[in-house]
C-alpha cells in the first residue's frame, strides 16, 4: 500500500506516493525522472545506482525510499552548482576518465562525498571511497586521475 514520502532532493523537497518497500533508486528514477543513478546490478556491489545521503555516498538500490524521508539526498544531478558543473565533474571530462559512462555517475558522486570531507586525500583514500563502483570498460587509472585532478584544483581555489 502506497504512502506519502517527503523526499530533500538536490535540495527541493518531493512528496512522492510510493510503497514503503520501495526503493530510492526507482523512485528517483521514476517518480522524480532523475535518471542518472543507474540500475546496475540490484545488490549494491556495483556502484552504479550511487547517490550521497547527508553527504554519505550511499547505493540508492538498497536504501528504501521511506527509510531516508526528511534527509538530504543528492544525485548526480545535484552536485552542479549555479549553473557550474562540480570540480570533479569538470576532472572527469578534461581527463576523459569514462568510456560507455555508465559507471560515471556511481564513480563521481562516491568521489564528491569523499572531496567534501577530505579536500587531500591519499592515493589510498580515493582507491577505499571508489571501492565497489565497477567500471566494466577498465578506466581506472584515469578515474584516479581525475579525483586527484578535482582535489588539487579545490586546493586551489580555496586558497
Amino acid at each position: 500500500m502506497a504512502r506519502t514520502i517527503d523526499l530533500v532532493v538536490n535540495g527541493t523537497r518531493h512528496t512522492v506516493a510510493a510503497d514503503p518497500n520501495r526503493t530510492l533508486l526507482s523512485v528517483l528514477r521514476d517518480e522524480l525522472d532523475l535518471t542518472g543513478s543507474k540500475y546496475g546490478c540490484g545488490e549494491g556491489q556495483c556502484g552504479a545506482c550511487t547517490v550521497m545521503i547527508d553527504g554519505v555516498a550511499a547505493r540508492s538500490c538498497q536504501t528504501g525510499a521511506a527509510a531516508v524521508a526528511g534527509r538530504r539526498i543528492t544525485t548526480i544531478e545535484g552536485l552542479e552548482q549555479h549553473g557550474r558543473l562540480h570540480p570533479l565533474q569538470e576532472a572527469f571530462l578534461e581527463i576523459g576518465a569514462m568510456q560507455c559512462g555508465y559507471c560515471t555517475p556511481g564513480m563521481i558522486v562516491s568521489g564528491a562525498a569523499l572531496l567534501a570531507k577530505n579536500s587531500n586525500p591519499s592515493e589510498e583514500e580515493i582507491v577505499s571511497a571508489l571501492e565497489g563502483n565497477l567500471c566494466r570498460c577498465g578506466t581506472y587509472p584515469r578515474i584516479l586521475a581525475a579525483v586527484r585532478l578535482a582535489a588539487s584544483k579545490m586546493k586551489r581555489s580555496a586558497a
